[in-house]
């Protein structure tokens, strides 16, 4: 009797192979007849345009399939740190986890993230070492790199062997100790062990079996007594202890070759629990009404609105009411491809067609009432664009379009600036805002253009003086009149701007005073070196009137003339805003972090060890602004693509020489364009 549907996510790294072993795995399943390439752009992930020009997955793909009759949904997740939020999503509601790996030593920390968000959510995973055709590292060499950055143990269940050239030929299975030899599109040939087999590796036996006994008393008395266990036993120690997330099986292959895919899906099928034991680790109560978890919005061309699901208990059905909201549809998914089907099952992956009011993150029932289930982390934006629409026609359209690329990547931040008169879209990087703008020409029709987002300077001013303004002003009838004196000293930074009213003897009538406030602060928007002026201080002294011929606007005016002539004498400054910044890197980049921080204007400020993270530090430091907006793409680029960085506000800070020279070169050239 078949399974209760079963969910697999394939994560990795970029370019590790996740596309090519979701192929394969489909291929070896019989769902599909022959093996799509992301080359060649007909495979069944990577389906949609932004994928197809980059030769990446760039969000969930999705594909149903039967493996000796048990029906399996697998994930297939982009790999690219900028998307890192998409696979966790998909890892928090997958019954396992298979996290693909490169043959190389110096990349195992690449997947340190991803092993410690499973482990931290106690999800079932197994690694599956690709590309063991281009290997040029031992395979217990990268088994050892990545035990440094997994806190559970390990467990090898596969020693590759090797033909003339050292190429891959085939495997042992350490359990069965069956030998095989790989046949490309076909299940492997059983073949004889070689003769030396156990010379070499009998010690990898018997670390697997000690792995196991650690968990184990009646296991470790057998070890120690020298009785070997059967095989029987050790899978199930294999199975239980896996799905208790006490172990890491270990395979490997090259996907590419449909190597070590059949016996991957063995594995799968026979080790990777139900949903319903994964439902019990969520803590959803086996009985009660309906339940799902909304865990990917899309918001596609022709079919609209689709909540891709996962149901845990129950089943829903075409026209069932959700947490107010009907189920216009329900459909299954192989790619690009969607079928229409009556109702999905407990276990089940699905798309819910057009519920408008449901995001990401929702958990379904029929009441409406459920507590809510796990969601990552949403981390910081550090990668923003000024963008506007190509067309000024398409302006208005714009804003609600990208509100619906933020349902379906809750990673994107849209702001507002209207200071700097800025829409500013706001992600996790280059490649990430990319694909954002591509998807609004894709699915929605509208190109876009962007820029980096421009830096807030203020500017102030070092000294103080005094400033006398007369505005007058005679055409006929009534006149314009005001006559004014302030005083302006600079103030501490951070204290923003102050209006005092020292006039005494009814100099000037009070009623007038608010609008030489009014004037002032008006002007302030653009100073003497074209920002907007802050920490210093205006005493309104004395001035004179006239009974006909004064009024608020002529004391605006006034006020705006005195501030506009008196802050040039004032020595003006730039100011830049100052960000406290915190790097978290693996602890081999601490030093590199180092130099690239200070190679920005940086202030370091020390680094400690990251709390819960072994052999990761944080780098504090104080950085200008202005060098945060591509801070993240050199920061990856010098730590295989996993450094990452959190910013805040902190001060505004003098600005000089050179770098203020250039700013205030380029706001004079935008000025007069």
């Amino acid at each position: 009797m078949p399974s209760a549907p079963r969910c697999v996510a394939l994560v990795g790294p970029y370019l590790s192979g996740k596309t090519t072993l979701l192929e394969s795995l489909l291929f070896a399943s019989g769902t599909t007849a022959r093996r799509g390439s992301v080359r060649d752009g007909n495979s069944v992930g990577d389906h949609v345009a932004e994928a197809r020009a980059r030769q990446m997955s760039t969000e969930i793909n999705v594909a149903n399939a039967t493996f000796l009759g048990d029906p399996w949904t697998i994930l297939d997740c982009p790999g690219s740190v900028e998307l890192l939020y998409e696979a966790q999503q998909a890892m928090l509601v997958a019954d396992v986890v298979v996290v693909v790996c490169e043959p190389e030593v110096e990349r195992a920390i690449t997947v340190s993230a991803l092993l410690r968000f499973l482990s931290r959510h106690d999800i079932p995973h197994m690694l599956y070492i690709n590309k063991l055709d281009a290997a040029n590292a031992r395979v217990r060499d990268v088994l050892a790199a990545l035990q440094g950055v997994s806190d559970r143990p390990l467990v090898l269940r596969q020693v590759p062997l090797s033909g003339a050239e050292s190429e891959i030929t085939g495997y042992v299975d350490l359990v069965s100790e069956r030998a095989y030899r790989y046949r490309p599109g076909q299940a492997s040939d059983l073949i004889p062990l070689p003769e030396d087999f156990w010379d070499e590796e009998a010690d990898t036996r018997t670390s697997l079996v000690e792995k196991l006994a650690d968990f184990d008393d009646s296991l470790l008395e057998q070890l120690l007594e020298d009785v070997q266990p059967s095989k029987e036993e050790i899978y199930r120690h294999l199975t239980q202890d896996f799905q208790r997330n006490l172990i890491v099986p270990v395979f490997v292959g090259a996907s590419g070759q449909d190597y070590g895919v059949r016996r991957l899906w063995k594995a799968l099928r026979h080790e990777a629990p139900g949903p319903a034991e994964t439902a019990a680790r969520l803590g959803i109560a086996p009985v009660g009404e309906p339940l799902a978890q909304v865990f990917k919005t899309y918001h596609l061309p022709h079919t609209g609105k689709l909540s891709l699901s996962r149901i845990w208990r129950g089943s829903v059905a075409e026209g069932a009411v959700l947490n107010g909201v009907r189920v216009a549809g329900v459909v299954r998914l192989v790619g690009a491809q969607h079928e229409k089907i009556a109702a999905g099952q407990m276990g089940d992956v699905v798309g819910l067609t057009r519920m408008e009011e449901i995001h990401t993150g929702a958990v379904l029932t029929p009441s409406g009432k459920a507590a809510p289930l796990p969601q990552p982390e949403r981390p910081q934006a550090v990668y923003g664009l000024a963008i506007h629409a190509e067309k000024r026609g398409d302006d208005v359209k714009l804003t609600g379009s990208i509100g619906k690329l933020i349902e379906e990547d809750p990673t994107l931040e849209l702001e507002q600036n209207a200071e700097l008169r800025e829409m500013i879209l706001w992600g996790q990087g280059d490649v990430h805002l990319q694909i954002a703008c591509d998807r609004l020409r894709n699915r929605h029709n509208l190109a876009v253009v962007g820029q980096p987002a421009a830096v807030p300077y203020k500017e102030t001013i070092r000294r103080a003086t005094q400033q006398h303004s007369r505005f007058k002003r005679q055409s006929g009838g009534h006149g314009q009149f005001a006559d004014i004196t302030i005083d302006v000293k600079p103030l501490p930074r951070g204290s923003g701007f102050t209006f005092t009213d020292s006039v005494v003897g009814g100099a000037i009538p009070r009623n007038y005073i608010p609008a030489v406030e009014e004037g002032i602060i008006e002007a302030l928007h653009h100073g003497p070196l074209g920002f907007p002026v802050v920490d210093f201080s205006v005493t309104l002294i004395t001035g004179q009137f006239h009974a006909v011929d004064s009024s608020d606007m002529a004391f605006k005016t006034a006020g705006r003339q005195a501030i506009q002539e008196a802050l040039p004498k004032c020595e003006p400054m730039l100011l830049e805003p100052i960000d406290s910044v915190e790097i978290s890197v693996p602890n081999a980049f601490t030093a590199r972090v180092q130099r690239l921080v200070s190679g920005r204007r940086g202030q370091i400020l020390g680094y400690d060890a990251k709390a819960d993270w072994p052999g990761w530090d944080v780098v504090k430091g104080n950085m200008p602004r202005n060098e945060l907006h591509d801070l993240i793409v050199e920061l990856r680029s010098l730590t295989l693509g996993i450094g990452s960085f959190a910013h805040r506000f902190d001060h505004m800070q003098e600005m000089t020489g050179k770098p203020a020279e250039k700013v205030i070169a380029s706001r004079n050239q935008e000025a007069a364009q």
